[in-house]
């Protein structure tokens, strides 16, 4: 069986990494043949769950590690009950390449019975000075008599990492692996253990392994696509790596669909057409090019027919409805408004964060602004950085106010946002993190 090839977007993940996640994953399965999985690396936003479940599409699994676990290295053997003839026992071991689990009719690990366990076993009945015991009275006593019960156990959820100096000290070759509830589900050998398959990754809407999933460096990645700034991860191997200057990664899988003389299915265009416009602001933000157009075009015609969710609906209608979704103060903790949308960067020797929200109108942020400041401190010490920004966006009306962390550094003065008197930063016209608001703030740092 082909090793599975894990999709996935970045940590606080948006309409539009999660939907080129299973764009994509959906193309190299009908063109290539790739046993892809899209996955997301964080908890959905309103915006994308609204999507999703507009459109009936499943949100793809959570993974948050790439991480090997010990149920990459699993093995699940055949096993016999404690009970039964010790020539029961050597049979299976003669199938399973040496070793025999002994597990209890209820599923519980007994104890594994292999080459060390016989020879003690054999030692122990026959002694110095071996009787007139006969190999078929040896082989005919329960199994359990000639089972190691002290093998180490290990869940297979648990990252093989944590564990590795135990595995290394330990005197066995072999372990069991069992459930959360220590359930019987297979054996590993130490050696695999020890070279553990890595994971393969494809990593779209973004290529900086802060914004990744954890333990990034422990898999195999095998592509990025993309649509920001480079700040790549190490690799091992050439891989392919295509950033682009488009307003979404929805964009750019769209266009490799078209490209191999595919249609996407209508619920899945929707969710990719969801991506492109939650990231233009429905082709209006000053990220969007003409090739953002074309891609909108084409994935509406996909998506807006008979049959589909989006039956009847519009550019226009359509992108209205998914930015309202995400919008808005009122029903969120800010804790959760600061913490959804945000990347994390390094220039100039500190660390920050921007954080994005979207409302339809400005003057709803005046009672909100000190919990809001509160929660942005607190992410900042949580994190270890040096300064936070929430670039808060008008959406209906493409403006945005800045707040910033507490004590911000003296060089944040020169950004050419006028202070307001409720302490915020005014920014007309600002409505990209990507290509408005990060280069300013970059500049600034790395002068």
């Amino acid at each position: 069986m082909p090793e599975p090839i894990y999709v996935i977007g970045h940590v606080n993940p948006d309409t539009d990494t999660v939907a080129s996640a299973m764009g994509y994953a959906w193309l190299l399965r009908e063109r290539d043949g790739l046993d892809t999985i899209p996955v997301r690396a964080g908890p959905l936003n309103p915006q994308t769950a609204w999507v999703l479940r507009t459109l009936e599409l499943e949100p793809p699994v959570l993974l948050t590690d790439a991480s090997p676990r010990f149920s990459s290295v699993t093995k699940r053997l055949d096993t016999i009950p404690p009970d039964v003839p010790l020539e029961e026992a050597w049979a299976l071991a003669s199938r399973t390449g040496g070793i025999a689990p002994v597990v209890t009719d209820d599923g519980w690990p007994y104890g594994l019975i292999n080459g060390l366990s016989l020879f003690r076993y054999f030692s122990q009945v026959l002694g110095p000075h071996p009787g007139r015991i006969t190999v078929h009275d040896m082989m005919s006593v329960p199994c359990k008599e000639a089972a190691d019960v002290n093998v180490p156990k290990y869940q297979a959820n648990a990252h093989i990492r944590d564990f590795l100096d135990k595995i290394l000290r330990s005197e066995y070759d072999d372990f069991w692996v069992v459930d959360e509830h220590g359930f019987y589900l297979g054996v590993a050998r130490q050696r695999d253990a020890l070279n553990p398959p890595r994971l393969k990754v494809i990593l779209v809407d973004h290529n900086e392994p802060s914004q990744s999933i954890a333990s990034l460096e422990e898999a195999e990645l095998l592509e990025i696509l993309d649509h920001h700034r480079l700040g790549n991860p190490h690799t091992h191997a050439p891989i392919r790596f295509t950033v682009d200057i488009v307003g979404s990664t929805s964009t750019l899988v769209a266009e490799r669909v078209a490209e191999a003389g595919l249609a996407l299915p209508p619920a899945l265009a929707g969710a990719l057409l969801a991506g492109l416009l939650s990231d233009t602001l429905n082709l209006t933000s000053p990220t969007t090019t003409p090739r953002d157009r074309t891609a909108a075009e084409k994935l509406a015609r996909w998506a807006f027919v008979a049959g589909s969710p989006l039956k009847g609906e519009t550019l226009q209608s359509y992108g209205q409805s998914i930015l309202t979704a995400g919008v808005g103060l009122a029903n969120r903790r800010p804790e959760e408004i600061v913490s959804t949308d945000i990347k994390q960067f390094e220039a100039g020797g500190l660390k920050f964060a921007i954080a994005q929200v979207e409302v339809t109108d400005l003057l709803q942020i005046g009672e909100h602004l000190e919990p809001l400041r509160q929660a942005l401190d607190a992410l900042k010490d949580k994190r270890g950085l040096d300064f936070a920004i929430l670039l808060i966006t008008d959406v209906v009306r493409s403006t945005s106010r800045l707040l910033l962390t507490s004590s911000p550094p003296p060089i944040l003065n020169d950004l050419p946002y006028p202070p307001l008197s409720d302490g915020t930063r005014d920014a007309p016209g600002v409505v990209s993190r990507k290509k408005q608001l990060l280069p300013i703030v970059l500049g600034l740092l790395e002068r």
